[in-house]
This record gives C-alpha cells, structure tokens and sequence, in this order.
C-alpha cells in the first residue's frame, strides 16, 4: 500500500531550473536561503539539506523534474519547462501525520512550519536578491504573552493578520517609528512581510499556538538582509534589539547570522 502524502507547499520561483538546483546543492548558495543562519549554520544546512538526499531526475515531453528525498520521506521537487524559460516551479510534499507523525503534537508540525518559511526564503533570494549573500537577525521562542498582552501587539504588529497578501502593512515600533512593509504570504501558523527601508528585506514571523508550548505560545521572528555593509548591518541590528526590547522581549533576543 503507498504511503498517503500531503502538499505542504506550492511555489513559482523567477528562475531557471539550473539556477534552482545550484541553491540546492551548492552549499554556498544554500545559506541564502536555507535556515536562520548564525553560528553552526553551515553545517546545519550540509546536514539537513545537502547530505543524505536521494538525487532523482525525470524528463517528460518538454519538462524535466529534479528531486530530493530524505530518509523521513519528505520529498522536494522542482520543474520547469522547455517552453517557459525563467520560471521554475517547486514543491514540498511530506508523509501524512498517520504514516508518519513523528514531530507532530495533533497541533503543530515543526517540520511543515520549517519547509515553509524556508521555501519562502528560497523565492525572496531569487526575486528580490538574486546572486547576493543574505545576513540574519533571529529570535528564537519568545513568550507570545498573555490574550491581553500579546508580545506582537507590543511590537506594533497587531494588525497583520488582517492584511490581504499582497496588501500594505504599516507598524508603528515601541519607539515611535514606522515600518512599512508588504504581505507576500500568510499560513495559520506564520506570516511573511517584505519590509521597504535601507534595504528590502524579509521579515518572517513564526508562532507556535500555546497548546504546543504552554502557557501562551512563543513568536519567532527571522529577518534576512543582503547587500548590507557592516556598518549599515550594525545600525539594523541595533534597531532590532531595541525593537524587542522595548516590546517586552526577554532576554536579549538578538541571534546573528553571518
């Protein structure tokens, strides 16, 4: 009997098969996309992503089909066609949580959550920042707060889930300033904003419900940046620790990525 497979995803990227692949498999482009970055994050992405998956290709009539499978039996796969020159379109399929429901508590699937934030990644570097190296500001597993007193409402973002995708967002942070962003997408459990300032930037929000990390759920924002100098990215990192600070956010949450 087969094994019974749900579509976790569904993505056009803006670039050709051979570009995809290469984000795929070459480690150095992998860290673009793959991952919150930070320390140890090379050898996350050669572990998780590069090392162990099973290579397949497959061509039919004018498309050809390259894949990935891991030893979990989560399936990536990307396809173009002949006759459309610059589009690649990719997907992530994963068993069902009765074949295989390792990682999964009847309300979130820790992996699921991954692939998607990653995918999106993966689309924001190709579309937004093709052939630029990316830096990363994280903070992992903040206490979501209180109904009352929610950690995103104190950090401005209490109306995003009402945005339409594609609609504009506009956040004003504990100190007073502004930010401006664009809803590319929204899931149940995360949502991804592209924030116009110095740089445009992705701005992905993660949160985990509080029947899976009691007593009021974490939020973990991941914000990815290309182009930047050195001193630029110190001014956003200062920016970003005095934003969570000032909502509340202990302790330090600031994670650097390279």
């Amino acid at each position: 009997m087969s094994m019974e497979r749900r579509e976790i995803l569904s993505l056009d990227l803006p670039a050709d098969l051979a570009t995809v692949w290469q984000h795929l498999r070459d480690p150095a482009l992998a860290s673009r996309w793959y991952g919150t970055g930070g320390p140890g994050s090379d050898a996350d992405v050669r572990r998780e992503l590069l090392d162990g998956a099973d290579e397949g290709r497959l061509i039919e009539h004018d498309a050809t089909t390259h894949t990935l499978t891991w030893p979990n039996h989560d399936v990536l796969a990307v396809s173009a066609a002949a006759h459309e020159p610059g589009h690649t379109h990719l997907t992530v399929t994963r068993p069902s949580h009765d074949a295989y429901g390792r990682g999964y508590d009847g309300v979130l699937d820790e992996r699921d959550e991954r692939w998607l934030a990653d995918a999106h990644q993966l689309l924001f570097a190709l579309r937004v920042h093709p052939g630029q190296e990316r830096r990363t500001l994280v903070a992992h597993d903040l206490d979501a707060g209180p109904r009352h007193e929610r950690l995103l409402d104190r950090a401005g973002l209490h109306g995003v889930r009402g945005v339409p995708v594609g609609g504009h967002v506009q956040a004003r942070r504990p100190d007073g300033t502004l930010l401006g962003g664009t809803l590319l997408y929204k899931t149940e459990h995360q949502v991804g904003l592209q924030l116009h300032g110095i740089t445009e930037s992705l701005l992905i929000i993660r949160e985990t419900p509080a029947g899976s990390r009691p007593p009021h759920g974490t939020v973990s924002p991941v914000l990815s940046v290309y182009g930047l100098d050195d001193e630029t990215f110190a001014q956003v990192v200062r920016r970003w620790d005095g934003w969570w600070r000032a909502a509340g956010a202990a302790p330090a949450p600031a994670r650097l990525g390279a």
